[in-house]
């Protein structure tokens, strides 16, 4: 969330960022009336309980006179009861504040690109060339079910659309990806893998904006106060809410391997097709918390790690910036990895790496201690893809494709599925 001393006092600064991001302006608007009543309310209850101090030591200086105190006992009746009724409302008001300041998001970074949309997104680099064959490109919708290891049909009949059967070569493929993700980050990039819990409650989920914003874009347990993770940004994030680390142990990188469960409200009718957009996917999520000085610096860095398993597998891809219009909710920066699909000859999302300065840590109270000590200060959090299994094999299969149908195996994952260099239908 944002700061109370950056709405008050920086309003100007908050408007043009949700103008930026096309938010609703009433966002900050009301939250500054609310806080306006709220402040002035307070200076009502502090003079009414100054009014009532003043008011119960002239009772004792009368009583002890033996003069009539009736009127002035009956003026602290009348203050108590306006202080109940201010702290009441201060209760209320205070509520009211917390819940708008949920709604608001973060402000975008000065060097993210201004615009309404994707349309307005900046690619920063390009790396490979798009793939091209001397035969008509496929797309994973139609290798896999040719080469028998993606099911469709029978994920649907299993629980519904946007779920999908893997068969043999395929779900070697894809748990081949986690292994060889998870070791290239803990063993070269310095990150400590986590196995988190795949279910989250509220608390984590309002820690990292999800809640309450996004919350039907996501899967409850009936009768539960949990949901299903979706994605391991949470789980992994709150690990340390309401903790103050050492700057000592700083910067802290994590990664895992989650499934993920998103309801995809509000996309009905798009990428229907294959694996692009399921209910339920695998992904290998980065994490870093670290200091305000550093966190730029580490948005490259954790970038670039995701980048780095894109190179190893040579495959084409590019890096964008996203412009205020088409960033995430809880992000000051976002940098989306999009890769090459020949079969749907376009560059398609395969990770999204932000830096969510302190928005994150302030919902969800995380905190370092500076080094020789001194006042907590608010962490920064940032995130990653590292990357997105599935639209990794989707890669795979379609850039890597063969006219006789078949599928080559990237070089690095093959110590991972036993020496095995390529995919053949049955």
């Amino acid at each position: 969330m944002l700061s109370r001393d950056l709405l008050r006092n920086h309003a100007d600064v908050v408007r043009t960022a949700l103008a930026n991001r096309r938010a609703d302006p009433n966002l900050l608007e009301n939250w500054l009336a609310v806080d306006g009543e709220r402040r002035g309310l307070l200076v009502t209850v502090e003079d009414a309980k100054r009014q009532r101090n003043d008011a119960s030591r002239a009772i004792g200086e009368l009583k002890k006179a033996g003069k009539d105190a009736s009127a002035a006992i009956a003026s602290v009746g009348e203050l108590k009861q306006t202080i109940e009724a201010g702290e009441e409302r201060l209760a209320s008001l205070d509520q009211r504040l917390a819940d708008l300041e949920l709604t608001l998001p973060n402000v975008p970074h000065e060097s993210v690109p201004v615009g309404p949309d994707e349309s307005a997104n900046r690619v920063e680099k390009v790396v490979g060339e798009p793939t091209r064959f001397s035969f008509e490109a496929k797309a994973h919708w139609d290798l896999g079910p040719e080469l028998g290891i993606l099911d469709f049909e029978r994920g649907a009949k299993v629980t519904g659309a946007r779920f999908t059967a893997y068969w043999g070569a395929g779900a070697a493929l894809e748990r081949a990806l986690i292994s060889f993700m998870l070791d290239l980050h803990t063993r070269e990039h310095g990150y400590t893998e986590v196995l988190p819990p795949f279910i989250v409650n509220a608390d984590s989920l309002r820690g990292t904006g999800q809640l309450p914003k996004f919350e039907q874009d996501l899967f409850h347990l009936e009768g539960l106060p949990y949901y299903l993770v979706p994605t391991a940004e949470v789980p992994l994030t709150n690990l340390f809410r309401d903790e103050i680390l050492e700057a000592g142990d700083l910067p802290k990188r994590l990664t895992a391997y989650t499934p993920c469960f998103r309801s995809e409200a509000g996309s009905y009718g798009k990428d229907v097709r294959g694996l692009i957009r399921q209910h339920q996917f695998n992904k290998v999520e980065l994490v870093h918390l670290t200091t305000a000085e550093t966190s730029f610096e580490a948005l490259e860095a954790l970038t670039g790690h995701a980048e780095q398993v894109l190179e190893r597998l040579e495959l084409p891809y590019r890096r964008v910036c996203l412009s205020t219009g088409d960033m995430g909710f809880a992000s000051a920066k976002t940098y989306d990895l999009e890769v090459w699909l020949p079969g749907q000859s376009a560059y398609r999302e395969i990770s999204s790496c932000s830096n969510c300065t302190d928005f994150q840590a302030r919902r969800a109270n995380l905190r370092y201690r500076p080094e020789g000590g001194g006042k907590p200060q608010w962490l920064h959090s940032l995130n990653g893809s590292g990357l997105a299994v599935g639209r990794t094999l989707i890669a795979i299969l379609e850039n890597y494709q063969q006219e006789d149908g078949s599928v080559v195996i990237p070089a690095a994952l093959r110590p991972y599925l036993g020496g095995m260099e390529r995919i053949s239908a049955r």
